[in-house]
């Protein structure tokens, strides 16, 4: 418990009366950390916190690097900029060593400052010039973790672009007749047959790596660290990365598998207004950045660039690509869905040079200009179109229906309307597509009229829904015609449960596998839905341990 002895020799407080002191020991959070424990993570709500004893390390991260801004020691303060801004904290603060640390609330500070200005004016004062280093640290000219050299219409460049877009992985991309290219690459520049090269920060020079390869020298994890785990989370999408928050919060041993990057469909959203929680909206790789931050925080492994191969639900053996094997007691699936095809002459050879399954994010800067075409009329292709309408001329909407209001949210369709370089062709389909080394050209037939015209194109665009990609699974586990995963009372409706007991609400038909999110079967598609969804998971997979599992 807080003392006044313990806060006087804090400079903050010096000057403050005893009654004062005595109410602030009161009403103030004492917080003993151990080393390595946080007072408070970046992105923490506002508070004030003062250093009684031991050293408190400042932390940030910048892409994905964790970085040490500083040290607090014993009578320092910290917490002035969020209170000045009214902000989240912009840092995380960290014990070094066993610490002690004080914590007044917000509002117990601004009664405090409006009692004794004297403190309000040191806090100002430290805030500007706490402020002033920040501002430095911004001016600062961010590294690349990777420099690029490829084709823009090499599929392997455009799949590695990706690949790091979508890990938040920053890089330097540039062509191999790029003049720049000889004094922002050292020593001998790639040939052609190299590209795409790739040169990491550390000097590490790699020629058309595979992901895997690339993702272990950035420092993703890619293999796990156990041989079993209480639960495996297949799928890093909203579903799974709330799954992995939640298992590893309530101690048990998990582990998420993703093939890609954390965050699905969801993660390439441009934005995402309606999710609860984010008032002005929130990015799709944001989202997932967060998650992941916190999984990884709590204890989840997180593996990427990894794929199921097999799973034997007798044995509880998962099977991953690259022959490793890891026992799961539960197992979640969250593998999402993936973006249905288009059978249409042409498309399937410019596919990465100029065609695109969803939005791909990683090619907007390269349609200034240009005018670029999106297939479909549900959110995702909204929210795409309102991205790539900050770059691209023209960006052209083609849906077969006669309304893009019956399928679209309408805070969408309203700014959608107000972006005076977006249009919406109605009752159309694109039936062409050409180009030579890539896309430059579609054709759209009118719905109506049956007329055929032909438009240059920068960039194509498809979000013609999705399907369950789950042809992989067991027959153990029951799916409808579509690939759909049942659960619950589906399954008991397919005659497939024969267990002693009703399976749970998210349970697969074999006790022990769940399924949440878009691989459920399921009417509701939504990332808040699929969040939902993978926390009552994990409430039903403690079940299962507590009760089934052996």
């Amino acid at each position: 418990m807080l003392t006044i002895d313990d806060i006087r020799p804090v400079p903050l407080f010096s000057t403050l009366a005893d009654n004062e002191l005595e109410h602030l020991a009161n009403t103030s959070a004492d917080l003993h950390l151990c080393a390595g424990e946080f007072a408070v993570h970046e992105g923490g709500e506002r508070a004030l916190y003062a250093v009684l004893v031991g050293k408190m390390e400042v932390i940030k991260t910048f892409d994905g690097i964790e970085r040490t801004l500083g040290w607090r020691l014993p009578g320092t303060i910290f917490g002035e900029v969020p209170l000045a801004l009214s902000s989240p904290f912009p840092g995380g603060y960290r014990a070094a060593e066993p610490s002690r640390v004080m914590r007044v609330d917000a509002q117990r500070y601004y009664a405090l400052a409006a009692a004794s200005p004297e403190v309000a004016v040191k806090m100002g004062a430290l805030a500007r010039e706490r402020i002033g280093g920040l501002q430095g640290l911004s001016a600062e000219p961010p590294k690349a973790r990777v420099t690029m050299v490829g084709s823009r219409w090499d599929t392997a460049c455009t799949a590695l672009r990706q690949f790091l877009a979508r890990n938040q992985i920053s890089y330097d991309w540039m062509t191999p007749d790029a003049p720049e290219l000889p004094a922002r690459w050292p020593g001998d520049c790639p040939s052609e047959a190299d590209c795409p090269a790739l040169r990491l920060v550390d000097g590490t020079v790699l020629s058309r790596p595979a992901t895997r390869e690339l993702a272990g020298l950035l420092g993703l994890q890619t293999q796990p660290r156990l041989a079993e785990y209480d639960t495996m989370i297949i799928g890093g999408g909203p579903a799974g990365l709330a799954a992995g928050v939640y298992g590893a919060s309530e101690g048990l041993r998990t582990v998420v598998l993703e093939r890609e990057a954390p965050g699905g469909q969801a993660g390439t959203s441009s934005r995402i207004e309606n999710y609860l929680g984010f008032p002005n909206g929130v990015s799709g790789d944001e989202l997932a950045s967060r998650a992941l931050q916190q999984a990884r925080r709590l204890g989840a492994e997180i593996l990427v660039t990894r794929s199921v191969t097999r799973i034997d639900v007798d044995a509880r053996n998962v099977h991953l690509d690259g022959g490793d094997v890891i026992r799961a007691r539960t197992i979640i699936l969250a593998t999402g869905v993936t973006w249905r095809r288009l059978a249409i002459d042409g498309f399937d050879r410019f596919i990465g040079k100029g065609i695109y399954y969803g939005a791909s994010r990683s090619e907007a800067s390269a349609t200034h200009g240009l005018d670029v075409y999106l297939i479909g009329g549900g959110n995702s292709a909204g929210q795409a179109a309102l991205y790539f309408a900050n770059h691209a001329r023209r960006v052209t909407l083609v849906l077969r229906g006669d309304s893009i209001e019956k399928s679209m949210s309408r805070y969408l369709v309203e700014q959608l309307h107000g972006k005076s370089n977006v249009a919406v062709q109605l009752r159309s389909e694109v039936v062409g597509a050409y180009g030579d080394t890539h896309l430059t050209a579609i054709d759209v037939r009118d719905g109506l009229s049956a007329e055929v015209r032909r438009h240059d194109c920068g960039g194509l665009f498809v979000f013609i829904g999705a399907d369950a990609e789950t042809e992989w699974l067991p027959p153990e586990i029951a799916r409808d015609g579509r690939g759909y995963v049942l659960t619950g009372d589906d399954v008991v409706k397919a005659g497939r449960w024969s267990h002693g007991r009703d399976p749970y609400l998210l349970e697969s038909s074999v006790p022990g596998v769940f399924a949440c999110g878009d691989v459920r079967l399921s009417p509701v598609k939504r990332v808040a839905s699929a969040v939902g969804e993978g926390s009552m998971a994990i409430a039903f997979a403690h079940k299962y341990l507590q009760h089934d599992a052996g």
